[in-house]
């Protein structure tokens, strides 16, 4: 018992020369990427006249983007979905009666994925002038990526690794001790966040794609010794 007791104030000793620290590294960038979706659909008594004003829309929608300086390869148009369309029949005292087949709705997905962000970026915001051609169109809001954020989370890790250091070495100045080597260290979550904006951090992390400035973060908690 005796040495037990003796062992457990050494341990508590020990677990007393380290210091905990966490530290911080931040940036801002501006996205590289950019992910545009969107669909085009038609409405016909029959599936053939669907088709071909799909085929309409679809060139007309293909043509715009390349007039605006958008590469042929970041557009990709999906398949076509066909659906029926019913409308509800109700007899003459008013109830339901079964439904009567009104033709078809057609619809075809696109993706426009470009490192020319300012391009698509504008047409995204200009599909009134395919509208005015006819062109029944539905779009999203564009998604902002960044290619090399591999770069940025290893140069953040650097920053708060050094910044720990910082906060470290502040509190074994002031308690009189000198800093020793890192008994451990622990990376935070890397957030992802809009630039100038209140977004919340998420536990998992968060992963902001709908503004083009952005800021990453992450933290790294750093057990130093204490000579």
């Amino acid at each position: 018992d005796r040495l037990q007791r003796q062992m457990c104030i050494r341990d508590r000793y020990h677990a007393q020369e380290t210091i905990v620290v966490t530290g911080l590294g931040e940036t801002e960038f501006m996205s590289d990427l950019i992910v545009w979706n969107g669909f085009i659909t038609a409405e016909a008594r029959n599936v053939e006249a669907g088709y071909a004003q799909i085929e309409s829309s679809k060139k007309k929608v293909y043509d715009y983007l390349l007039s605006k300086g958008i590469a042929a390869e970041a557009v990709v148009f999906q398949f076509v979905n066909v659906n029926k369309q019913y409308e509800p029949v109700y007899s003459a005292n008013g109830s339901w009666a079964g439904q009567r087949f009104t033709g078809y709705r057609l619809s075809q997905g696109f993706t426009v994925e470009s490192k020319s962000v300012d391009a698509v970026e504008n047409v995204s915001r200009e599909i009134s002038s395919l509208i005015a051609q006819g062109v029944s169109i539905e779009a999203m809001q564009p998604d902002y990526y960044y290619t090399k954020l591999d770069d940025v989370k290893l140069s953040l890790i650097e920053k708060a690794s050094a910044d720990a250091r910082v906060r470290a070495e502040k509190i074994a100045v002031n308690a009189g001790a000198k800093l020793g080597g890192v008994a451990s260290a622990r990376m935070g979550v890397f957030q992802i966040t809009g630039a100038n904006t209140n977004e919340e951090f998420s536990a998992g992390g968060s992963f902001n794609t709908s503004s083009r400035q952005k800021k990453a973060r992450i933290t790294m908690r750093v057990e130093y010794r204490i000579k």
